[in-house]
């Protein structure tokens, strides 16, 4: 089978591959709680330290193999190159110690309400940083999910924070990874690299000081090894699929893993359905239909 990257769509249309590639990208995030919920017993810190370990090497043999060697070598050589990618890289790792602490204290309902607010989240941000005029329904749309947020708020007496802090971290590092110059695979493998030393040196300190989980249950050891496959597989997964489909289609296609999130949440965690969640989540999909709604219509106009 030919890279992925080299392959690309000979109009604004769908390919098989792109389809193939991107759902399975969803549903490998869709199912990452269960997996996630397995080390719940050891520090997020720690799992995210692993996440970042032994992704280097998949996506380092994913850029061998693709031949993209030297896209890499040129972005280390570029300060701004390497300054924006301490940023994504900073943005990611935040975004992933939310989501492993989430999971592992019972907030996998707040996983998902982050990750469905998410695209409502980028239209905001694409109004207020890049004056990107907002049509009726999506300014109808980010309203909603605003109203959402406030009702779990008020229900609980705080905000939902593991929700705000990954819809801010995914959006803005979404923002950033746009300004990043270099394609999806170079990115994901620049990012671990940047957090690769400390990450080597939390887990060096931990092992030292005989606290690490790695190197102890013999169980805990290949769960945090598998981090890496966890990590980067769905990540190169949907990196190479997003450019084979539509926008409208990935604007869809987002949709499986909240969905799949919060059906684990309360049909295999048991997390708790309450008053103010069974308002707030219709709310929201109600908001993302809206979303979708005038997504499509855009799209249309743009092409009549």
């Amino acid at each position: 089978m030919r890279p992925a990257e080299a392959l690309a769509p000979k109009t604004d249309e769908d390919t098989p591959q792109g389809l193939g590639l991107a759902i399975t990208a969803y549903v490998l995030w869709g199912f990452l709680p269960l997996y996630m919920k397995m080390l719940a017993h050891v520090p997020a810190a720690e799992v995210v330290a692993h996440r970042v370990i032994w992704s280097v090497p998949i996506a380092g043999a994913v850029l061998v193999a693709l031949g993209r060697t030297r896209d890499l070598r040129e972005a280390l050589r570029s300060p701004r190159t390497l300054a924006m990618g301490c940023v994504t890289a900073a943005l990611v790792s935040i975004n992933w110690g939310i989501y492993v602490w989430a999971i592992a204290n019972d907030r996998a309902l707040d996983a998902a309400l982050g990750y469905y607010i998410n695209p409502l989240f980028s239209i905001f941000l694409g109004a207020v940083l890049l004056r990107e005029r907002l049509g009726r329904m999506q300014m109808v749309a980010v309203a909603l999910a605003a109203v959402a947020v406030l009702v779990i708020a008020l229900d609980a007496g705080r905000l939902p924070w593991p929700a705000i802090g990954l819809m801010l971290s995914w959006g803005f590092y979404a923002l950033a990874k746009k300004k990043l110059p270099v394609g999806p695979n170079q990115g994901f493998l620049l990012e671990v690299l940047i957090l690769l030393a400390p990450a080597l040196g939390y887990v060096l300190w931990l092992w030292s000081a005989g606290q690490g989980a790695f190197g102890g249950v013999m169980a805990d050891t290949w769960l945090l090894l598998g981090c890496g496959l966890v990590t980067a597989v769905p990540l190169l997964f949907y990196a190479n699929g997003a450019k084979l489909l539509r926008l409208s289609t990935i604007g869809i296609l987002q949709y499986i893993a909240p969905t799949m999130i919060f059906l684990i949440a309360v049909f295999v965690f048991d997390e708790p359905m309450d008053r103010a969640r069974m308002i707030a989540f219709p709310l929201i999909w109600l908001a993302l239909v809206l979303y979708s709604v005038s997504m499509l219509r855009g799209m249309r106009r743009a092409k009549g």
